[in-house]
């Protein structure tokens, strides 16, 4: 089995949607591919290390990044080069920080499934290559529905109800994947029967009902975690290690986009963090929305398109040195581009430092990080894009509650909260939003 992908660098962009595809499966089988001409220009694409890490949790191979041909040392960064300054920067948060073992994700959990949707099937078909995952029990409004899903996917049993599920001895852990509506009222109910709740986002309708499960899973003694998937990519890790780290300067805005409020709002207190900031204003409808959430000396500039249309889904970081996108999906990145300001505008007499304003190119670095197969847009079998991403969230589960965590540090309790907040102050200004 293999449960995590290592990185491979371009030192340039694809835009063929195909060619990106097939590039990143011969990077996982560490092959150098020398494209032809596209959009005009040649591109070279370098597998720098990329290779998976099995699910037994061996230490991180470094990624050396390849440097752009056009990067002359007149264009370097005036703090040194951003693959210098942060080793194993995709290392998942809960072990870089010494909370958790790589190797724990082979601690046992028995988990008991409410909800037989494709939002559930796509978990379960992750859940189902962590070594320590035990799929144990199955349970939906329709029974029949249940027993279905159960032989599809594996698991020991059906049972006939939710209350059934819950009260199970041999069950530690419920993944709840039903509609925001029936969320507390199901996270409740395994909460109090002394289940840890990991429950599909958004956790809940407003923040007073979110406030209210995190305060019964506190009591009960057991984690709730809301299942924003998108904290455990390795592209996010490496974006967070990054601003961490100073290497684009003091972080003064973050731009995103996305259909659902939540998957945009989210980014605000990654990047800024968990505290009340100083304004939310917003406006729009189903159709088209946006929100500007300011911070002292920043901002989430972020909008809502509705799903049709063309939306990019990327997401922008702007420093004061530099700016990180992520993109591939913004939502589920693999794919993370390290554009730093050269020092020769830091020359510049007004203090007009960005690149544009110099008529300079900035220093590059991308790296890519491709899932484990199969992956896509979505893959066959499969409900939604990158959803085999879903494999980073199910390992920090199991490496937190071997550690008797909680809660896992790449979503903490309290920016679950000041998400809900946020949302509850933005849905305000928008007609019809889709949280």
């Amino acid at each position: 089995r293999h449960s995590w992908a290592f990185p491979l660098f371009c030192c340039c962009e694809i835009a063929d949607e195909e060619m990106w595809r097939f590039a990143c499966r011969a990077a996982n089988h560490g092959r150098t591919l020398r494209l032809g001409a596209m959009g005009g220009g040649a591109a070279t694409v370098l597998a720098a290390s990329s290779c998976l890490r099995s699910s037994q949790g061996s230490s991180f191979a470094s990624c050396e990044p390849s440097v752009d041909s056009t990067n002359t040392s007149k264009a370097l960064p005036k703090k040194g080069l951003p693959a210098n300054r942060v080793s194993n920067p995709a290392q998942p948060l809960d072990v870089r920080l010494g909370l958790t073992k790589l190797e724990d994700v082979s601690f046992p959990l028995r988990w008991g499934i409410i909800g037989t949707g494709t939002i559930s099937s796509d978990w379960c078909k992750c859940l189902a290559e962590v070594p320590g995952a035990i799929l144990k029990a199955v349970a939906a409004r329709d029974p029949s529905k249940a027993k279905d899903f159960a032989e599809k996917h594996g698991f020991q049993k059906s049972v006939k109800s939710y209350q059934d599920l819950v009260n199970d001895p041999e069950i530690d852990i419920v993944y709840i994947g039903t509609i925001t509506p029936l969320h507390k009222e199901q996270t409740i109910l395994a909460l109090k029967a002394g289940k840890h709740v990991l429950c599909e986002k958004p956790l809940t309708e407003n923040y007073e009902d979110a406030k209210e499960l995190y305060d019964l899973a506190e009591k009960q003694g057991v984690m709730l975690l809301e299942g924003m998937w998108t904290r455990y990519f390795p592209a996010v890790d490496h974006a967070r290690a990054l601003v961490e780290k100073g290497v684009i300067g003091e972080v003064r805005m973050v731009t995103a986009d996305f259909p659902e409020l939540c998957y945009a709002v989210q980014w605000a207190p990654l990047f800024f963090g968990a505290d009340e900031p100083l304004k939310v204003v917003s406006a729009g409808s189903d159709k088209a929305a946006g929100a500007v959430i300011q911070y002292k000396g920043s901002a989430a500039v972020l909008s809502f398109p509705t799903w049709a249309a063309e939306s990019p889904e990327v997401v922008e970081i702007i420093g004061t040195e530099g700016r990180i996108t992520l993109d591939w999906m913004g939502a589920h990145p693999v794919r993370i581009t390290i554009r730093m300001t050269p020092a020769l505008c830091w020359e510049e007499p007004q203090g007009h430092t960005s690149t544009t304003q110099n008529g300079v190119q900035p220093y590059v670095e991308t790296y890519t990080y491709p899932l484990p197969e199969p992956w896509g847009l979505p893959a066959p079998n499969w409900s939604f894009v990158n959803q085999h991403g879903f494999i980073y969230q199910a390992q920090a589960v199991h490496r937190c509650l071997a550690a008797k965590l909680k809660e896992c540090p790449q979503f903490p309790k309290k920016e679950s909260l000041r998400i809900m907040k946020l949302l509850d102050e933005i849905e305000k200004g928008i007609e019809n939003p889709c949280r």
